[in-house]
């Protein structure tokens, strides 16, 4: 499926939204679908689903619990820094578009 390749395709220590997924599966405004096609997946083998955010790079589970800390701290482990239940971008590290960043474009 077109959403789990997109998933599939952000690199280590990066992140992308779920409307950016969704529009890279060329599915343009169906982030809610992504959100769907991740839950659906458990926990599929070579699915980065904790590379996923809500908008703006925030976990879209509740602060505090299971699985807001196990995708941040999955997300650590990569690299990813984190200000309480948001992601931060690096933007010295990334200077280029998150387009040519995450799918080469």
């Amino acid at each position: 499926m077109a959403i789990r390749r997109a998933v599939r395709a952000i690199k280590r220590g990066t992140f992308a939204s779920y409307g950016e997924v969704a529009r890279h599966a060329g599915l343009p405004g169906r982030a809610r679908l992504v959100g769907q096609v991740l839950r659906d997946s458990g926990d599929e083998p070579r699915l980065p689903w904790h590379r996923v955010t809500a908008a703006g790079g925030r976990i879209a589970f509740p602060p505090g619990s299971k699985h807001a800390r196990e995708q941040l701290a999955r997300l650590a482990r990569e690299g990813v820094s984190a200000r309480g239940n948001r992601v931060v971008r690096d933007t010295r590290a990334h200077a280029r578009s998150l387009d040519v960043m995450l799918w080469k474009i």
